[in-house]
């Protein structure tokens, strides 16, 4: 397998955490978004929408963290990580939209603009990143783990982002139950950190 990669992406570090859980062996492909290689024809016919990460499985080419995610967990028979049953599945595709959503236009775009110089209001998405972070504690302080009683690929999909939430200057310090699922996800075997930055409340 190969990963089309960029460290500093949380969408990346996803697909990177979950194949070390996994354990499975892979080639990471470095994608330089600063010359634009993402943009590049080469990486358009691996992904025409321009993003990262790609994973290509010996030619199945699959684009999209989440889609990746699904894909490992169905390819490996991996039914603890993505459950088969109806209210199983669907508990965590719940999380995968909350993930593609809120996650993304709250705590991913607020790291967007102190990491890479995004153009996005602080004032804007820094508030709907504590709407979405004081659901998502609500919902760890009923249970260790987003959709089940066990580890899924919804805690992956979440991890980076909210882990990352104070390089985008949003504070976590007032979500204890978010503070211990994300101990709890640094203490699986496998586990891989994402790279921290000297950004927002890092500095």
């Amino acid at each position: 397998m190969k990963l089309y990669d960029v460290p500093l992406s949380g969408h990346a570090h996803r697909a990177r955490l979950f194949l070390s859980l996994l354990g499975v062996d892979y080639e990471t492909v470095p994608v330089d978004l600063r010359s634009g290689e993402h943009k590049a024809p080469a990486f358009l016919a691996l992904n025409p929408f321009g993003q990262v990460p790609v994973l290509d499985d010996d030619g199945t080419i699959v684009p999209d963290s989440s889609a990746i995610l699904v894909y490992l967990a169905k390819k490996l028979g991996r039914t603890d990580w993505l459950p088969e049953d109806p209210e199983g599945a669907a508990r965590v595709q719940r999380w995968l939209a909350v993930a593609a959503g809120p996650i993304a236009f709250g705590p991913a775009a607020a790291r967007l603009v102190t990491v890479f110089g995004a153009a996005f209001r602080p004032e804007e998405v820094i508030p709907r990143a504590h709407a979405i972070l004081t659901l998502v504690e609500a919902e760890l302080g009923l249970r260790d783990w987003l959709a089940a009683g066990h580890p899924t690929i919804a805690d992956v999909a979440l991890y980076s982002y909210v882990v990352a939430a104070p390089e985008g200057n949003v504070d976590l310090a007032p979500y204890p139950a978010i503070r211990a699922w994300l101990a709890r996800v640094e203490a699986l075997p496998g586990f891989l950190p994402f790279p921290k930055t000297a950004a927002g409340l890092n500095a």
